[in-house]
């Protein structure tokens, strides 16, 4: 099943006496590229973590986003810490302000004298990450394979209009080679003398280079097959952005040579709307997995 690069997930796991909370946001990107925003306190394990995210994803930009939140009592205060700040106040108020009240509330506006407990180890935090981002990845996906349905059935829409628009060019090259015999004759008749009949042999030889110079047969036949080959991959389980991107590219071209070839405006006018549904289903395949 196809599946869009556009997604988001969001995953939350309990960690100590609090919880860790990932989102990962995702939108069309040509490569994987991985963009992290992370709490100090996973700074231990950052760099096992985007590999093991890089193994889990095909192609996207990903923005990862870590939250750790902790209980109240995980809050408390480095005694040392505040004693030697709170001394360090004292002479200084000693030295600018003597006699005047130096109250310990003054020490909560320093954010130094505070540690966040436990302390949590480094494996700890990343079962506690690979669980809640396991969960976001889980959400992330689906979200991409209801946005990948809908886009693949958007594509189908525009194939099928690819394939009326082959159907049409091919009604029309027999109209235009039968075109192109009365042009011949009328050409002929302007130019001999009404007395002199035109040599049938010539005539026909004259139109079967003309048939050759314009059949399309080949490129329409081909067409056909990268219209089905790229329905087949819509419904494919791995990721098919790459393969869809090329086949487009194969398409168009087919489709330019088609138009090189025609000397008709109505195949013309087809091979135009030919490539505009091409076109259209390349835009969609660029915002597929």
């Amino acid at each position: 099943m196809a599946r869009s690069m556009t997604g988001f997930g969001t995953g939350t796991t309990a960690l100590g006496g609090g919880r860790l909370t990932v989102e990962i946001r995702s939108v069309n990107h040509r490569h994987i590229d991985l963009r992290f925003d992370l709490p100090e306190e996973l700074a231990s394990i950052a760099l096992e973590i985007e590999p093991w995210l890089r193994a889990q994803l095909v192609r996207g930009r990903h923005d990862v986003v870590a939250r750790l939140t902790t209980s109240t009592s995980a809050s408390l205060i480095d005694r040392e810490r505040a004693a030697a700040i709170y001394r360090e106040l004292s002479s200084l108020r000693d030295e600018l302000a003597p006699g005047t009240e130096l109250a310990i509330t003054a020490l909560t506006s320093v954010g130094e004298v505070f540690r966040r407990t436990p302390a949590f180890g480094r494996h700890e935090l990343l079962e506690a990450f690979r669980a809640a981002a396991t969960t976001a990845l889980a959400g992330l996906v689906t979200m991409r394979q209801v946005e990948g349905a809908s886009l693949a059935t958007d594509i189908r829409g525009h194939v099928a209009e690819a394939r009326r628009r082959c159907d049409q060019i091919a009604l029309e090259v027999p109209r235009s080679i039968e075109a192109a015999r009365q042009r011949l004759l009328d050409r002929i008749r302007r130019l001999l003398d009404p007395s002199i009949t035109a040599n049938p042999a010539r005539l026909e030889l004259e139109l079967v280079l003309f048939a050759d110079r314009t059949d399309v047969s080949e490129e329409l036949a081909r067409l056909e097959s990268h219209l089905r080959q790229l329905e087949q991959l819509l419904d494919a389980a791995e990721p098919v952005g790459r393969k869809l991107d090329f086949l487009t590219q194969e398409l168009m071209r087919e489709a330019n040579t088609t138009g090189s070839k025609s000397q008709s405006a109505a195949i013309a006018h087809a091979v135009v709307e030919l490539k505009t549904a091409i076109e259209r289903i390349r835009e969609q395949v660029q915002n597929l997995e």
